[in-house]
């Protein structure tokens, strides 16, 4: 019986019959046997989705790997949809266990190889706004027969409080049955949580009981891990049940107003205050009724009109304005909404048309004068809150019709008075007009799908901000010890949100702060102070061993980035400018992709070029491609932190515990060698001698210089080699050999290896295990101004001794600095920040150097902060203490 069973077995196994009732019904046991359906010779045999939460900051892995089980190359995709609010922070490939990162940078310098491989027609996927809450990211690589993949995407966001709960939205389509399917949830919360569910779209009864969750004081764990026969449609099915929404909601405990919580120099403040009586709201509908809004949209909004008129309290005011090519109004005032008003006003929106034009700034501008005169009349109560739904589905073609001009009106009529809410109903809308007018009186717009739920969609929003609690609120902090504060004053909160405020210290060692919160309320003013210090954070923080790192100082990034970018929505000239360069700094500096960064991702194969650009969709543009192109690479890629010493010269120190780079130029007469690594214990000395462009720049104030000549020597093995833009040559005792870039050689000797790749670079390797990188840069021979010269680069600079020193080797110890104040520079693209580095306070510029290892010709920019005056305050003494007399 036993070997039957077996043998049955190994015919599911081997025929795919997997799905066969036949098999299901007498054989229980085979199911572990079966296969992942294989879908055009590709088979996904795991798919993990990895979410750890700490204080509402979200970090999010996807992993999916994938094996080729044809005989020939297959194109393999990864394609998720992601929350729009995420920054992906980082994307990455394993192909038959060789890794091949993704690297982000300024989204101009990604936007040339895009280009470029476009034309190609090579391989593309593509990023783009796919429905109402998220963005798909899709990547396809071609892998050979038998081989395996292994895609990781890795993203952040703010979970956002609606309606009383923290909500976190996971896309779930693998598009075929995935053997090993898994979503794991861990959420930490110092407050504790106070309560935990999970749901889906696409969970049946059966998967149901696959959702396990547990959460008890700070933690909370969600899994779901369905087995191959629960993913099925049905018993005989090779299609999956996985298709949908997976959302995870949860709250915290609340025995205070706000949470205050101190980590490493940064500090992150919630404040949700409960109990507090609703104030009674003036709201204004500002209707479009013009003739593209007749139909279905006319009757949604009706449909919602009348649900919101449900919900309104009798302590509430309101009043309707209608605009086509006129303007109409309900009542000439704001009316109280009492039980007969709310019956006159429900068959009001019934015998609602719609005819005309769109007249939009009249219909704002007379919603206005009825607020106005509502507060001027003292109609409403002083302690209320006042607001502007205006609703449309089009753009201004009548009155006044040109937005720039509408925008100034309505910012001047309201002045900051009342809060103004753009609905922007299906796609014919200027979504870019609407967001702008809103954001500048302080409030928001939103898409309406024109789906069969538009007007739940509508009564949705209104739900959201029909319960305020108080207006005008302001959380004051400490201002000579604060620094790159996030948005601190609001004009309204609402019931079942959240304000969450993020900054950080001037002294990075302070453990103690005092907030003052205030804000008016229904009956009176909300005033208090709260403080918190570092130690009490750190106690509340003991049990968070599996949570991600440094979370509270890329929350504040995450939070400055995400409204920067807004205040730049609104912003012109130089200020969105500076706006756009802090922005991007910021993104490079922590690593998000938003609108102003790429992901490149490079994968090495033969000897074509290809990477990988991953760009993130902005509100109005649908497509974004990423093109995966395949780069050659000759010599061995960087161990631990990398050091470069290329073109002006210009030096780069690699950063890694701080994810970032330091650059400075030196500045020298051409002729001067400079002594760059000198290390007494293992003997080794590379010292470089200083060329210039052919002829002297008459415009330039500094005349370029560039590396024209190595001298690379190792005392304990007797050996000096000698690098020029023409020859190599190696002085071994008394033997000397000469090779020329036109060469290619590989030379293995003890305690040294030496290989000369073709016209490009030579890899150095000596004794401990020391390697150098020599880059081959080549002009046009007939170029009337530069010449050819040399790059270096060190890999596995961790096998030099401690005492290891020079204007480069001073370096290969950790180097610890801090970043703070950044602000606008001399250049709009390049903001200054003061760097705190060796008990020095430099002013720095952020800016790029170029990393020219792997595209000698043009490079890659590596985003850093550059230290001016040839490095003066980061490296030791001044730099001419580094000239010395001869190569060797």
């Amino acid at each position: 019986w036993n070997s039957t069973i077996m043998s049955m077995k190994q015919i599911a196994k081997e025929t795919q019959l997997c799905s066969s009732s036949y098999v299901r019904s007498f054989f229980l046991l085979w199911s572990d046997q079966c296969p992942a359906v294989v879908v055009n010779g590709i088979e996904i045999y795991s798919m993990k989705i990895d979410s750890k939460v700490t204080s509402r900051f979200a970090h999010n892995v996807i992993t999916s790997r994938a094996v080729n089980r044809g005989n020939v190359a297959k194109e393999v995709f990864f394609d998720v949809e992601l929350p729009k609010t995420a920054f992906i922070t980082n994307f990455s490939m394993t192909i038959d266990g060789v890794t091949y990162p993704g690297t982000i940078k300024e989204k101009e310098a990604a936007k040339k190889q895009y280009e470029k491989a476009v034309s190609r027609g090579q391989t593309a996927g593509l990023v783009k706004a796919s429905g109402r809450k998220t963005e798909k990211f899709t990547v396809s690589v071609n892998i050979k027969a038998a081989s395996k993949v292994t895609f990781e995407l890795t993203y952040e966001e703010l979970l956002k409080r609606h309606f009383g709960k923290y909500e976190m939205f996971i896309k779930v389509k693998p598009k075929q049955l995935v053997k090993d399917f898994e979503i794991e949830v861990d959420i930490f919360e110092p407050q504790g949580i106070a309560e935990l569910e999970a749901e889906g779209t696409f969970i049946t009864n059966e998967l149901q009981n696959t959702i396990k969750k547990t959460f008890s004081g700070k933690k909370g764990h969600i899994s779901f891990k369905p087995t191959l026969d629960q993913q099925r449609t049905c018993a005989n099915c090779s299609q999956t049940v996985l298709d949908g929404d997976f959302t995870v909601r949860y709250d915290v405990k609340r025995t205070t107003p706000d949470n205050l919580q101190i980590v490493n120099g940064y500090f992150v403040h919630f404040f949700a205050p409960t109990n507090l009586p609703n104030l009674s709201k003036n709201i204004i509908f500002v209707l479009d009724t013009s003739g593209s809004m007749s139909g279905r949209e006319l009757e949604q909004t009706k449909e919602a009109m009348l649900k919101i008129l449900d919900d309104i309290k009798e302590d509430d005011f309101f009043n309707f304005i209608l605009f086509d090519s006129e303007i109409s109004v309900w009542k000439e005032t704001l009316i109280r909404a009492s039980p007969e008003n709310l019956d006159e006003a429900r068959k009001f929106v019934r015998q609602i048309s719609a005819q005309g034009l769109t007249n939009l700034h009249g219909g704002l501008m007379r919603g206005i004068d009825i607020l106005n005169a509502a507060h001027e009349q003292n109609l409403v109560p002083k302690r209320s809150a006042s607001i502007i739904i205006m609703l449309t589905d089009g753009q201004p073609n009548v009155g006044i019709s040109n937005t720039h001009e509408i925008e100034e009106a309505v910012k001047k009529a309201i002045d900051g008075r009342y809060t103004l809410y753009n609905l922007g109903f299906g796609s014919g809308v200027d979504y870019g007009f609407l967001e702008r007018m809103a954001l500048e009186n302080k409030g928001l717009a939103r898409r309406i799908y024109p789906d069969s739920d538009a007007a739940l969609q509508l009564q949705g929003f209104y739900d959201e901000v029909s319960n305020p609690m108080l207006i005008d609120v302001e959380l004051k902090y400490p201002e000579n010890e604060i620094s790159d504060l996030t948005t601190n004053s609001f004009k309204h909160f609402y019931d079942g949100s959240e304000i969450v405020v993020a900054g950080r210290f001037v002294d990075s060692n302070q453990n103690h702060l005092s907030v003052d919160v205030r804000g008016e309320g229904a009956d009176d003013a909300l005033l208090y102070t709260t403080q918190q210090d570092a130690e009490q954070t750190a106690q509340a923080f003991q049990e968070q061993q599996y949570i991600f790192g440094e979370y509270i100082e890329r929350l504040w990034a995450y939070l400055t980035i995400e409204q920067l970018l807004e205040k730049r929505i609104t912003a012109t000239g130089e200020e969105k400018e500076n706006l756009t360069a802090q922005a991007l700094a910021l993104s490079l500096m922590y690593k998000f992709v938003t609108p102003l960064t790429s992901m490149v991702v490079t994968k090495p194969e033969e000897d074509d070029n290809e990477e990988g650009i991953a760009d993130k969709p902005t509100e109005g543009i649908d497509i974004f491609t990423i093109v995966l192109y395949l780069r050659s690479q000759n010599f061995p890629p960087p161990q631990n932190s990398v050091q470069v010493i290329d073109g002006d010269p210009h030096f780069i120190i690699s950063v890694p515990q701080k994810k970032d780079a330091i650059c400075f130029n030196i500045n020298e007469n051409p002729g001067m060698i400079l002594n760059l690594i000198n290390d007494p214990v293992t003997g080794i000395t590379v010292n470089g001698q200083l060329i210039g462009d052919k002829r002297e720049n008459s415009d330039a104030k500094i005349q370029n210089s560039y590396f024209g000549k190595l001298g690379i020597a190792n005392k304990h093995l007797d050996v000096k080699l000698t690098v020029t833009p023409e020859t190599i040559t190696i002085q071994n005792g008394d033997e000397k050999t000469v090779f020329t870039w036109l060469d290619s050689v590989t030379l293995q000797q003890e305690g040294l290896t030496l290989i000369i790749n073709r016209k490009k670079n030579l890899v150095l390797s000596m004794g401990s295990g020391v390697s150098f990188v020599v880059v081959l840069h080549q002009v046009w021979k007939k170029h009337p101004l530069h010449q050819d010269f040399l790059g270096l680069y060190t890999l596995k600079s961790d096998k030099l001794s401690e005492q290891t020193h020079g204007l480069l080797g001073q370096f290969f110890q950790p180097i610890d600095f801090t970043i703070l104040e950044i602000h606008p520079g001399s250049d709009p693209k390049k903001p200054d920040a003061t760097m705190v580095v060796k008990n020095n306070e430099l002013t720095v510029t952020r800016g790029w150097q170029k990393d020219y290892r792997r595209d000698p010709k043009h490079g890659i920019d590596i985003p850093c902060w550059f230290v001016h005056d040839n490095g003066a305050g980061l490296i030791d003494g001044v730099h001419t203490d580094y000239i010395v007399s001869s190569l060797f």
